[in-house]
């Protein structure tokens, strides 16, 4: 009976070591990883006794009922439609005004063209605190002044993370644009498209991932902000980040409670940011390098 030959290794293929150690580092990043959604996903199932006495890897005994008074215990539906309004609204108008000024900025040579795309950049250095009083400051005097009630007010808050989030997607589509051919838009304009035309049949489509990566870059800034959602909403216009508070009061801290509804309300999140995934991968590439 013949041994079995086995065939020579490539001089090209990687070390055994190696990839025994990637594989032992992998399992234990991926355990790293999914160490606190089991605690979370177990916790979320057990009785408030069980979650507020010494913690056990195995409950002793299931329940839904957290999944159920999540939803009587603060007003978390309104707190969810309030942050979807938000961060909806907040995205919406970032991608369509980053589109329009980045596509300029690529496109055309005008008077202080650099410094508008280095200020845009560097208003990225300075921690959101700073601006906190001033905008603070601000809505209650316009709201003296003209009536419109941007202090406590969703419109508000959605000027609030514009602020935020438009002068990166800003950066972000000026760096995508100018990575695909100029040639596209002459030819469009040879067609008979202008300016506009050119940017929306040819340019847009073309940037898809790019305008993606911005959009999820927008939407997940607005969701999970919890400073200025803090100061600049009222009860009826609070947001979840904030709203998730409310499981705790002055003598005891739902826990159970808590881990449901952040499980619950991280579902859509999660499932929107694994639908679009490739195109925030290449989009995130693309514009990074020219």
């Amino acid at each position: 009976m013949s041994d079995t030959v086995r065939a020579p290794r490539s001089p090209m293929a990687a070390p055994r070591s190696f990839l025994w150690s990637r594989r032992i580092f992998l399992t234990l990043l991926t355990g790293f990883v999914l160490l606190p959604v089991y605690v979370m996903l177990s916790s979320s199932l057990k009785p408030l006794e069980d979650v507020s006495g010494k913690f056990r890897w195995l409950p002793s005994g299931l329940t839904i009922r957290p999944y159920i008074d999540i939803w009587s215990t603060v007003p978390l539906a309104r707190y969810f439609v309030n942050s979807l309004i938000v961060a909806g609204a907040a995205t919406v108008c970032s991608v369509t005004i980053a589109v329009f000024a980045a596509y300029a900025v690529s496109r055309y040579r005008f008077a202080g063209k650099r410094v508008f795309t280095v200020t845009v950049l560097s208003t990225q250095m300075f921690p959101g605190i700073l601006f906190l009083l001033p905008l603070f400051l601000l809505y209650v005097n316009i709201g003296n002044a003209t009536g419109i009630a941007l202090f406590g007010s969703r419109g508000g808050l959605i000027l609030t993370y514009l602020t935020f989030s438009l002068p990166f997607s800003i950066w972000m589509l000026i760096g995508y644009f100018d990575s695909v051919p100029r040639d596209l838009d002459e030819a469009a304009m040879v067609d008979g498209c202008g300016p506009l035309g050119a940017l929306f049949r040819v340019v847009v489509p073309a940037a898809v991932p790019g305008i993606v990566a911005v959009a999820v870059y927008a939407f997940m800034t607005a969701w999970g902000e919890v400073l200025f959602a803090s100061v600049m909403t009222s009860d009826e216009t609070r947001t979840l980040a904030v709203g998730l508070q409310g499981y705790a009061t002055q003598n005891d801290v739902y826990w159970n409670q808590v881990m449901a509804a952040s499980l619950v309300v991280s579902v859509p999140v999660v499932a929107g940011f694994l639908l679009l995934q490739r195109y925030l991968v290449a989009g995130l590439t693309a514009g990074a390098v020219k």
